[in-house]
């Protein structure tokens, strides 16, 4: 029988040790370092076993699911009004959760820049609007944002741009 080379790092009782750590909702840095091993061999060893990526992923679920279903059965307890208060803070936090003074949205962030590109549209020469527009345009792309911020907001043609 040939040697295959080293053997895994992560064998069958730990990656079962791994799952069940997961399962409880703990992070895999805690479940690599309960099996002695890195955050990157859980990851490399899901990579090369898609079985075992599978596990990773349903084990982490189940344990979100199980918590938010822990929440939700207290939240219908009048007492535990906080479960509920918690849980849309933590799901929907553009809307529930507690903001500092003096911050703003996100969405009152997309407005403030697209009436910042609107002025500078209409107040450039067509010269550096055109330069303007295609650094903006690079920038968009290079930070993946919607290319909304590239339109103008009343939904006129710019200058530079044919309707």
């Amino acid at each position: 029988m040939a040697n295959r080379g080293r053997p895994p790092i992560l064998d069958p009782v730990k990656r079962r040790e791994i799952l069940a750590i997961l399962s409880v909702g703990c992070s895999r840095a805690t479940a690599a370092d309960y099996v002695g091993c890195s955050v990157s061999t859980i990851q490399k060893t899901a990579e090369r076993d898609p079985t075992f990526a599978e596990e990773l992923r349903r084990a982490e679920s189940r344990a979100e699911i199980a918590l938010l279903q822990a929440i939700q059965r207290a939240a219908k307890k009048e007492q535990y009004w906080r479960a509920a208060a918690w849980a849309l803070e933590r799901t929907k936090p553009e809307l529930f959760a507690p903001r500092r003074p003096q911050t703003i949205t996100h969405r009152d962030l997309e407005k403030f820049l697209q009436a910042l590109v609107d002025l500078l549209v209409e107040f450039l020469p067509d010269r550096s609007r055109k330069q303007f527009l295609k650094r903006l345009e690079a920038l968009v792309a290079s930070l993946g944002l919607p290319r909304k911020f590239l339109a103008p907001a009343g939904g006129k043609g710019r200058k530079d741009q044919k309707t």
